[in-house]
């Protein structure tokens, strides 16, 4: 069921070339998702005339970290993260099936540990949304950094599992360029052509293609779609021979990807 967004809104602020840093407000306070950069959250917040009170973070890459130290300095807000030494600043260290509670805001997210983009990778989903970093895009997935194929498989099958309706609240803008890939590995997929085509008018007038949701993550994106038989046989083609199981095609698929 989807659920009452009446109280808050999730809005997108942009950082360095394709970054989003997924922003909770209310009329008087602010939550924001992995903060790569402060600059833009602090221009945020003294426009909207808001108070920070707590900074979410997935992973521990730089372009998602690097304006923790200094968005929190002087502030004594809680800094939710993984278990990994290379997230210097967090407050509250999390791990699987364990569950935060926004501060201010009330709203309940429950952990999900998903390594694959890296080892140490975890993602938030409560109220219909699912915060989920570098791990799954629009049409995507992440780049295998420090996870192996089985791991990134597992990790995608436990989003899969969430309600349709669900948001995914992926932080990059990647999805014409995923769109592009996904109808070379799923050619005759026909969600594929109408996503695309929304996507490219949104993009034309410099609108986020995102969120998406589940239920389209699970009709077109062909990384958690390694079962379908028009993957399968994409994939069993590019590695020159015929791949059985979702994670062989998994690793085929992605290998392509990162030279397409």
């Amino acid at each position: 069921m989807s659920q009452d967004h009446s109280k808050y809104d999730v809005v997108p602020l942009r950082a360095f070339s394709d970054n989003y840093i997924w922003t909770i407000r209310d009329a008087r306070c602010a939550i924001v998702v992995d903060p790569g950069d402060a600059k833009p959250v602090f221009d945020y917040l003294a426009a909207e005339k808001l108070e920070l009170v707590a900074v979410v973070i997935t992973h521990h890459h730089a372009d998602h970290i690097g304006g923790v130290a200094q968005l929190i300095k002087g502030r004594n807000i809680p800094v939710y993260g993984p278990h990994d030494p290379r997230v210097p600043d967090a407050t509250q260290r999390l791990a699987e099936g364990e569950s935060i509670t926004l501060p201010h805001f009330g709203i309940q997210l429950t952990v999900m540990e998903v390594p694959g983009h890296t080892s140490s990778h975890i993602a938030f989903y409560g109220d219909d949304m699912l915060f989920c970093g570098d791990t799954l895009f629009a049409a995507g997935c992440g780049r295998l950094f420090e996870g192996t194929p089985a791991q990134m498989h597992d990790s995608l099958g436990k989003f899969m599992r969430l309600p349709d309706t669900t948001r995914v609240y992926c932080a990059h803008e990647y999805t014409l360029a995923n769109i592009r890939f996904a109808k070379a590995a799923d050619p005759a997929n026909s969600t594929l052509m109408d996503w695309e085509s929304r996507a490219k008018a949104m993009r034309e007038v410099d609108m986020p293609t995102v969120p998406s949701t589940i239920g389209l993550e699970r009709a077109a994106n062909p990384f958690v779609r390694c079962t379908e038989a028009s993957v399968v046989a994409s994939a069993s083609q590019r590695a020159g021979k015929p791949l059985t199981d979702p994670v062989s095609v998994l690793a085929a698929i992605r290998e392509w990807k990162n030279k397409f």
